[in-house]
């Protein structure tokens, strides 16, 4: 095996050490989103919530990997964003931004870790309140969960998916076919129709590689005339960011003021010799500290950012995470999670339990119910060394986050 060939199995999840810093990155992640949820009260300023999560995963990453003979790049692999009832993603605002959250705000916390490049991304919605979650909130919740718990099943290494007699159907279907994106696509909106809710348009469960946060196979959630992806089938030993946005509105987000966009990421393969003295400040600054990863504008100095970051991105250096919304009144849940794609099945290893939910629909549809009743993890098969126990002799697996099935069609947490 060649030096190149050896470099390349060493980054795929074939080696133990790279799931090993993919788990590491998610249990920081983990920990991160909850004590941020922890801090959510009313009046509690969002852009102290954010830096709360920035800062909790810088710190934690500054303490594994310091005595390595190679230095490991680590930090934030996606700053934390807050974004509250009909806004949609990417609210992370600055430090002079005054915004607070009130009681009963539906919450959306966005956030990501990386250890040398490998990213792990979690996406959870709360309601700021106290018992269950009744109504059109509990509806759009469900929905976003079921969706993405359907997708995680879906999404399997080239096998064929079975399905129980009983729930012949598109579910059935499957059997005879190797799953692709299309498929996880009708079956999302699927699920969200099945709750009257909306997926989000613009928004992409991807592939995510070392230092690549949004790599080429994408399952596109709402496929349209403007947005087509090509087919791609799922793989073993590849790694994917389960993205779920649903809405109670038409899911087709706006963005409504460029000012509150702070959230970029460089372009590497772009070059243009900037012609402010600010502009090349700050690119030269973000150049040396976020080469790759996106970053926040609180980590530049503000007041150059805000002329400079415009230049930036008016040529293409720059990659905007727009501030997008729905219409006042909607409402919009996030559900987004990391998914190794191991030998042995789906290993979801990002999350966060919800909250009791009590949604007004009741999903009755026999091919979601085939869906949701599918395990994340293959059977082991017989006849090795590891018979200790036949423990994986007996049924399918799930993960640990799994909910049951009544219960997940529900909303509920287990």
């Amino acid at each position: 095996m060649s030096d190149e060939e050896r470099e390349e199995k060493e980054l795929d999840l074939t080696s133990p050490e790279v799931v090993t810093k993919y788990k590491s990155a998610a249990e920081i992640v983990n920990k991160a989103l909850q004590l941020v949820l922890s801090e959510c009260k009313p009046k509690a300023k969002i852009v102290d919530l954010c830096e709360k999560g920035d800062t909790f995963i810088r710190e934690q990453t500054a303490n594994i990997y310091k005595n390595v003979k190679r230095k490991i790049e680590k930090g934030i692999g996606f700053p934390t964003c807050i974004s509250v009832n009909n806004t949609v993603c990417h609210f992370s605002p600055l430090a002079s931004n005054e915004s607070v959250l009130e009681g009963g705000d539906i919450l959306k916390i966005d956030m990501g870790c990386h250890i040398d490049g490998f990213i792990a991304v979690v996406a959870h919605t709360h309601v700021l309140q106290e018992g269950p979650v009744t109504g059109r909130a509990a509806d759009v919740i469900a929905a976003a969960n079921t969706a993405a718990e359907v997708a995680l099943r879906l999404m399997r290494p080239g096998k064929k998916v079975p399905a129980s007699p009983e729930h012949w159907g598109r579910a059935f279907a499957m059997m005879f076919s190797v799953v692709i994106n299309k498929d996880v696509s009708d079956a999302i909106q699927k699920v969200a129709a099945a709750y009257d809710c909306k997926i989000v348009e613009g928004v992409l469960s991807h592939q995510m590689k070392q230092y690549v946060i949004d790599a080429n196979k994408v399952v596109l959630n709402v496929p349209g005339l403007d947005t087509r992806v090509d087919d791609a089938e799922f793989e073993e030993n590849e790694v994917y960011a389960i993205d779920i946005v649903t809405s109670t509105g038409e899911g087709k987000p706006r963005l409504l003021d460029e000012r509150e966009t702070t959230i970029y990421k460089r372009a590497v393969d772009k070059n243009y010799h900037l012609k402010m003295k600010a502009s090349r400040f700050i690119f030269g600054e973000i150049s040396q500290k976020f080469p790759i990863m996106p970053f926040s504008a609180r980590a530049l100095d503000e007041k150059r950012a805000r002329l400079g970051l415009v230049e930036c991105t008016n040529h293409d250096l720059l990659q905007p995470y727009p501030v997008l919304h729905e219409k006042p009144g909607d409402l919009v849940a996030h559900i987004k999670f990391t998914v190794l794609l191991m030998p042995n099945g789906s290993d979801r290893v990002t999350s966060h339990p919800l909250q009791e939910l009590q949604p007004t629909k009741t999903v009755d549809d026999p091919d979601i119910k085939a869906w949701l009743a599918l395990g994340t993890k293959t059977k082991k098969k017989g006849g090795g060394k590891k018979k200790k126990g036949k423990k994986g002799d007996k049924t399918e697996e799930t993960t640990d986050a799994a909910v049951p099935m009544d219960e997940t069609t529900n909303g509920a947490a287990a």
